[in-house]
């Protein structure tokens, strides 16, 4: 039997998020796919991929496999060290950038591995595809992995120095081997920058698995987590990196004049932050530290009049929680940060913008959402937000692997 999708994950091992949501909601679209975790998988993922009837994947198969995944992972250790060395401003700019530097090349000899893992355990899947896959070093991954494949590019973390430029122009010509598929315009606008000539189409990443929220499980999150049934509740999902604006978020509760229950889960978080939430007269602070498994999500979700989204301006990656707040049903406070987005979301009556780092703005949202819970999302708003099912993803990956394969040849 033909193996319908190859699935590389490098993430596979972290708990929640919407990289293992879409990898598990693939597997079940296609039965009998092989899923590639080089890192492990978490107990949660691997139980889904089994139940979805997904072969797991988790050791490299075949010495060049094996022998890159140990490059990977020394290179990693060398990174790390080095970002602990070279923290200090006083350092050069240069080898403050070196251990992310080799971070990139590290992120290319997992995928390199994983995709010679693919290649002996299935050499003619239908679809070979990296879901998290590095901004840098496209084709070399292609070469060394002796395997034409798909990469989803989410974000641009950092850019390539000259190096690591040296040995992408190295292997140049592996990049007519795949086709980088950006979540959005704006990572597509930023990674063609870089990469003119790298094949490249726009799609949605999150799919649609069609699991809404049911009146159950709203009804039981409000007494799982002792909220009265009538109370007013925003939830804050995820962790608090650099790109979310949590300070718009701290001045605007201070700005509070009407109760208003929060429900804060992810992390990393700011213990700081929220020992200042919880001295807030109007502010009912309840947290799900750490991260968190699908079920818990779904039970912080759940017990929301509406999900709160703050990023900094010109922030353009894809938005895992927006797309969960459409699919599951769950209304928006959503920042301005990307005009993209903000004209999808235009005229929407469960979607309440606001500009971006504004906190009076933020403080207003907050109490109409007080006041008057805003219209959930109806069974359209994953589509209106680019979104597909997880069955018109698979298609869609198979479609334009074959069509690299067939100009490949």
């Amino acid at each position: 039997m033909t193996c319908p999708l190859m699935l590389i994950e490098p993430y596979a091992d972290r708990l929640g998020g919407h990289h293992q949501r879409t990898l598990t909601a693939l597997a079940q679209a296609r039965p009998n796919s092989l899923v590639i975790a080089p890192h492990d998988a978490a107990p949660e993922t691997a139980a889904a991929l089994r139940e979805a009837g997904a072969r797991l994947v988790t050791a490299p198969s075949g010495l060049p496999a094996r022998a890159l995944l140990a490059a990977s992972r020394r290179a990693s250790v060398l990174s790390r060290a080095g970002q602990r060395a070279f923290r200090s401003r006083r350092w050069p700019r240069a080898l403050r950038r070196l251990p992310h530097q080799i971070t990139l090349i590290a992120r290319c000899l997992t995928e390199a591995s994983a995709l010679r893992t693919a290649r002996r355990h299935e050499p003619d899947a239908e679809a070979v595809v990296i879901l998290t896959a590095s901004e840098a070093l496209h084709g070399a991954a292609a070469l060394l992995g002796g395997l034409p494949h798909l990469r989803f590019v989410h974000e641009a973390v950092t850019s390539e120095d000259a190096v690591v430029r040296l040995l992408g122009r190295l292997a140049r010509r592996g990049e007519k081997q795949v086709v980088a598929v950006y979540p959005t315009q704006a990572v597509g606008r930023q990674i063609s920058a870089t990469f003119p000539e790298l094949p490249a189409v726009v799609r949605a990443f999150a799919v649609d698995d069609g699991h809404r929220l049911t009146d159950a499980e709203r009804e039981g999150s409000r007494t799982a987590f002792d909220i009265p049934a009538d109370a007013a509740v925003v939830c804050l999902v995820g962790g608090w990196w650099p790109y979310k604006d949590i300070d718009v978020i701290d001045a605007a509760l201070a700005r509070l004049k009407e109760p208003l229950h929060l429900v804060v889960a992810g992390a990393p978080l700011d213990e700081a932050a929220l020992q200042r939430w919880r001295s807030l007269p109007c502010v009912h602070l309840h947290t799900v530290p750490g991260p968190v498994a699908e079920g818990v999500l779904r039970l912080v979700y759940a017990t929301a009049d509406a999900a709160l989204v703050t990023r900094h301006p010109g922030t353009g990656k894809e938005s895992g929680l927006v797309m969960d707040a459409a699919r599951l049903g769950v209304p928006l406070v959503v920042s301005d940060h990307d005009s993209a987005l903000t004209a999808r979301l235009h005229g929407l009556p469960w979607a309440l913008t606001f500009p971006a780092g504004d906190p009076d703005a933020l403080a207003e949202a907050l109490h109409n959402v007080a006041r008057q819970a805003p219209t959930r999302p109806g069974p359209d708003a994953p589509v209106l937000l680019g979104m597909h099912s997880a069955t018109e993803q698979a298609d869609f990956l198979t479609r334009t692997f074959t069509a690299l394969r067939t100009k490949e040849s």
